[in-house]
């Protein structure tokens, strides 16, 4: 195993770019040999967040950390012209498999990120090896699923998404919303581990926020309560499936994703004790030996 201090650092990894159907898009990458993995982050989001985990798996593995089409570095075009759904990133996701890794890869998502994933094994499965889905979206929202949701959530999410977008209100709240203290605050919900929220996370999560067609992609994407549901894209999975499942999560409660554990595309389940919606950031030293054993497992030296 590699000494930890000659890992490489996150920040001494240059950003890559890669042109996607004429728009760029931002990657880091590490290791020079073993399997392919690409990682992929959860709304909001970016390469950034999986800093933690890309020098620990570039170890053994020829590791990607991509921005989706709108988040982080990557372009961030107007909806009207690129609509922001799972479609969009899966087809993203599997060209950059073809184009940039080259090979059949791993995917490591987080939260919206596990569904683009899922999306991109479901459309080509001869891109994918197998998934891993850390806390992944219940898409709670979503059309199919409001009439689980206590009647305000019911009446009140409809309205709410129709008021963001009328433009000067959307923009406003956003405005609201892409502040230090405010990111702090969601993050100190989302995270169970408050010593986990520093100010590097947050400046990370805020630097894409100031770029042109930001507002934009969050408003679109605010009001994105159609396209596939986790449960859809799990029965129609053609490759194996790991979830990971912080039992602290607020937001994606673990007693919901438990039920995904009966789909038969999945190999195991495991709750995160004690950390909430992004363990891979928050208990790294959880999830990446996780990751590593399942990882090898695949390999012809680690099978059965």
């Amino acid at each position: 195993m590699v000494a930890v201090s000659s890992l490489p650092q996150w920040a001494d990894i240059p950003h890559l770019s890669w042109e996607w159907r004429g728009l760029p898009v931002t990657y880091k990458t590490a290791g020079t040999q073993g399997p392919a993995v690409v990682l992929i982050h959860g709304f909001g989001a970016s390469s950034g967040h999986w800093r933690k985990n890309l020098p620990v798996l570039a170890q053994t593995c020829r590791v990607y950390a991509l921005d989706l089409l709108g988040f982080g570095g990557s372009a961030k075009p107007s909806p009207t012209v690129t609509p922001y759904t799972f479609e969009t990133w899966g087809q993203q996701i599997t060209d950059f498999c073809d184009q940039v890794v080259g090979e059949r890869a791993f995917l490591v998502g987080n939260s919206i990120g596990c569904i683009a994933a899922m999306q991109a094994a479901v459309d080509r499965p001869e891109c994918v090896r197998a998934i891993a889905l850390i806390n992944c979206s219940l898409r709670l929202l979503h059309d199919r699923h409001r009439a689980t949701q206590p009647w305000f959530k019911r009446l009140g999410t409809p309205i709410l998404q129709q008021v963001l977008q009328q433009r000067w209100i959307g923009r406003a709240f956003f405005s609201q919303i892409a502040k230090p203290q405010t990111v702090r605050k969601i993050l100190l919900q989302a995270y169970h581990r408050p010593e986990a929220v520093t100010d590097e996370l947050i400046e990370l999560l805020m630097a894409p926020a100031a770029d042109p067609g930001a507002v934009d992609v969050f408003l679109a994407f605010t009001a994105y309560s159609q396209g596939p549901l986790p449960e859809d894209l799990l029965e129609q999975l053609p490759c194996p499936a790991l979830l990971l499942w912080g039992s602290e999560d607020p937001w994606e409660p673990i007693a919901l994703g438990r039920a995904f554990a009966a789909y038969s595309c999945v190999q195991e389940f495991i709750p995160l004790e004690g950390v909430g919606h992004c363990p891979q950031d928050e208990a790294p030293e959880l999830v990446n030996p996780i990751l590593q054993r399942w990882l090898e497992a695949f390999e012809p030296s680690g099978s059965h």
